[in-house]
């Protein structure tokens, strides 16, 4: 709405009647407020936000005490700081020249630093007909309508000037008659300041705070601009980086999570208290019970979260949900052995093995992998002695020559085909039948195979198509060399 349409009504006698009618019209100065357009969402407390904005970075540039939010008797609300006081300058187009207003926008820690948020609150005010006096030394502040300059037919917002009644009054006391105790609250309610937040840790990115309400509040610099309904906490980031200024709207509003995840992240991964890493290793730990807040769901954090675990609990162990299904028996296993199996998404285990392969020693994550690799180092496979064997068994065995025969005989690598009751000391997985050992040029196979030709037959030529092609399972390569023998053995069987 152009700010002429709003006023076009109103004539310039229409000045808003004071605390005191002791206005000494001669010595009155005005000035048009030059508004190009209202904020027409803005309701009060929009309004009474950017006055308290302004009076709490005032409290932080003079380094004064706190600032006051009070009713007195006659109704008036009072926001009153103890800073240098404000004057019309800095309600002027050139407000941005001011030293002052430089200082404001050059100084991260502050609220304000738009410079316009005060002239946006004033025509918000008298837009819903709250009376406003704006008291210190340098005078007093009202507002009227009146018209533009050079143009009758205009009707604009204008600020009116008077001398003050104290010349030697400290700071700014900002006068509202007519607004609820509602706005007013409704106001404070997005200041940190005023709220019930616990703080938990500060970082030097920003704050962690615990969370009072159904929502997670995001504060920057103290002021709320976002809500969040699935965070673990609240959070008050203090230090902005180049995307939150570039999101940062004229109204300070509806601030997108996009422009503060990389923020929340850098304030998480600089916590070192016991209270913030043990609740974020716990909810790390809700996975597989989908209770898990959003923060957990970036792999930045729960690899941070993941790290701190195994700092604690040198036998924490990541599994999937895979893992918890399919193999019981590592579970159990790990259980035994005084592991402690933790859920969390495959993606989490990739970026685990990554961070695995360059970190030093000691340093390591144990994944459900690595945690079978050690104990498969650990074990020493007992031979079975030939003649132990069943004359079934046996039987069987002594067919190994004739069925290499079948690919061209015994491959030179080779050196020993060896029966084993286990190929692991913990067989986590049934399909573990056969091993290839190439640095010893051995081939183990289960006992269990023996129970029938087709059995050893198949895992016999499966582990020398590992010693003949040099590769493991699931590889190309390992795959041609074992089509290739089963191309020999349809041919010679045809």
């Amino acid at each position: 709405m152009e700010i002429f349409e709003l006023f076009k009504d109103k004539t310039n006698k229409n000045v808003i009647n004071s605390q005191k009618d002791n206005i000494n019209i001669e010595k009155a100065k005005e000035f048009d407020l030059n508004i190009e357009k209202i904020l027409e969402n803005w309701e009060n407390y929009h309004a009474i936000r950017e006055i308290i904005a302004n009076a709490l970075d005032e409290q932080i540039l003079t380094k004064t005490k706190d600032i006051e939010i009070k009713q007195t008797s006659d109704g008036w609300w009072h926001i009153i700081d103890f800073g240098r006081g404000l004057n019309y300058h800095h309600l002027t187009q050139n407000a941005f020249m001011d030293p002052e207003n430089e200082e404001k926008l050059n100084n991260n820690k502050l609220i304000g630093r738009f410079g316009v948020g005060l002239k946006d609150a004033l025509a918000t005010l008298y837009r819903h007909n709250i009376k406003v006096e704006i008291k210190s030394k340098y005078g007093i502040i009202r507002l009227k309508t009146a018209s533009k300059a050079g143009f009758d037919d205009i009707i604009t917002l204008h600020a009116e000037i008077t001398p003050p009644n104290d010349i030697n009054m400290i700071g700014t006391d900002f006068c509202l008659y007519g607004c609820t105790k509602e706005d007013i609250e409704q106001a404070k309610s997005l200041f940190l300041k005023f709220t019930k937040n616990n703080l938990l840790e500060t970082t030097r990115y920003g704050e962690v705070l615990s969370n009072t309400g159904a929502n997670s509040n995001i504060y920057i610099n103290g002021v709320k601009v976002a809500e969040e309904p699935n965070f673990l906490f609240s959070y008050n980031i203090t230090a902005l980086n180049a995307q939150i200024k570039k999101s940062l709207n004229r109204e300070r509003t509806n601030v997108g999570r996009t422009a503060y995840t990389s923020r929340i992240k850098d304030i998480l991964k600089d916590c070192q208290s016991n209270i913030v890493i043990e609740k974020l290793i716990e909810d790390l730990q809700e996975f597989s019970s989908g209770n898990r807040h959003d923060e957990l769901s970036w792999n930045d954090i729960a690899m941070y979260a993941s790290m701190k675990i195994s700092e604690l609990n040198s036998k924490a162990t990541f599994i999937t949900a895979s893992d918890l299904q399919n193999t019981p028996s590592l579970i159990d296993n790990m259980l035994r052995n005084g592991h402690t199996p933790i859920v969390v998404p495959d993606n989490l285990i990739s970026k685990i093995e990554d961070y695995n392969i360059g970190a030093t020693e000691g340093k390591t994550l144990i994944t459900a992998n690595q945690y079978i690799i050690e104990e498969q180092k650990n074990f020493i496979p007992q031979i079975i002695d030939i003649n132990s064997l069943s004359s079934n068994e046996r039987n069987i065995y002594d067919k190994t020559e004739k069925i290499l025969e079948l690919i061209g005989g015994r491959a030179s690598n080779i050196k020993a085909i060896q029966i084993v009751d286990k190929i692991y000391e913990n067989e986590f997985f049934d399909e573990t039948v056969g091993l290839w050992i190439p640095d010893e040029g051995r081939i183990l196979i289960k006992r269990t195979q023996l129970q029938s030709l087709y059995k050893y037959a198949g895992t016999l030529l499966h582990e020398c198509c590992h010693a003949i092609s040099g590769f493991g399972d699931v590889s190309r390569d390992f795959e041609r060399e074992l089509t290739t023998i089963i191309g020999v053995l349809a041919s010679k069987a045809l």
